[in-house]
C-alpha cells in the first residue's frame, strides 16, 4: 500500500501543475510551436523532481541498478526538454532568445534559464565522462551541477507568469529543491566511499 501511495503522490505532483497549465486561458493566444515550448519546459522541471529519486534508488519497484539505468534515461529526457524549449522559442522569437543567451534580457528570469540550461548541458557532459574521472571527483562536479540546474530552474520558472497555475508551480518547484537536497544530504558525495548522485 505503501509504494501505492508514493507512485500516486509522485503522479499527482506532476500530472496537476501539468493539466492545470492545460487548462490554461493564455493558451487561446499562442503559437502551436510556443506552446509546445513552454510545455517542454514544465516537462522538464517535472523530470527534475524524479532524477534525485532515482539516483537515491528511492522510487518503489526498482532496484538500485535499474533506478540508475533509468536516471541515465530520464536525464537524456531532460535534456531533449530543454533543448524542444530552447529551440521553440527560438522559432517563435530569435531576438528574445538572443537576448536571453547574451545575458542582455529586460526580463531576470531568462538569464536564470540560460544558467540552468548551460549547467544541465554541463551535467550530462559529465554523465559522459564518467569513467574518465575519479570518482568522487566525478560525484561532487555531477552533484554541484545538478545544484545549479535545480537552483536556477526553481527560480526561473517563479519569475515567469506565464501559462502554469501559481500555487501548483509553487508547489512543484518547492518539492523540486527540498527533494533535491535531501537526496544531496543522505547520499552525501563528497564524503569517501559514498554514492552520488548520478
Amino acid at each position: 500500500m505503501a509504494r501505492v501511495l508514493i507512485w500516486l503522490g509522485l503522479a499527482a505532483a506532476i500530472a496537476t501543475p501539468i493539466g492545470l497549465a492545460a487548462l490554461s486561458p493564455l493558451l487561446a493566444w499562442r503559437d502551436p510551436i510556443y506552446v509546445v515550448a513552454g510545455f517542454a519546459g514544465i516537462l522538464g522541471l517535472t523530470l527534475m523532481l524524479i532524477q534525485p529519486l532515482l539516483a537515491a534508488g528511492l522510487l518503489p519497484g526498482l532496484d538500485r541498478y535499474r533506478s540508475r539505468h533509468v536516471h541515465r534515461w530520464t536525464g537524456i529526457g531532460l535534456v531533449l526538454a530543454i533543448i524542444v524549449h530552447v529551440v521553440g522559442l527560438w522559432i517563435t522569437s530569435p531576438p528574445d532568445v538572443i537576448d536571453a543567451l547574451t545575458f542582455t534580457s529586460p526580463t531576470p528570469f531568462a538569464a536564470w534559464g540560460v544558467v540552468a540550461m548551460w549547467a544541465a548541458f554541463g551535467a550530462a557532459t559529465l554523465a559522459l565522462m564518467r569513467r574518465r574521472l575519479r570518482l568522487r571527483t566525478w560525484r561532487i562536479a555531477h552533484t554541484t551541477t545538478v545544484t545549479i540546474v535545480v537552483a536556477g530552474t526553481i527560480v526561473h520558472a517563479v519569475l515567469i507568469q506565464g501559462t502554469m497555475e501559481p500555487i501548483t508551480k509553487a508547489a512543484l518547484c518547492g518539492l523540486v529543491g527540498l527533494t533535491t537536497l535531501a537526496v544531496i544530504a543522505r547520499l552525501r558525495p563528497w564524503r569517501r566511499g559514498r554514492a552520488g548522485l548520478n
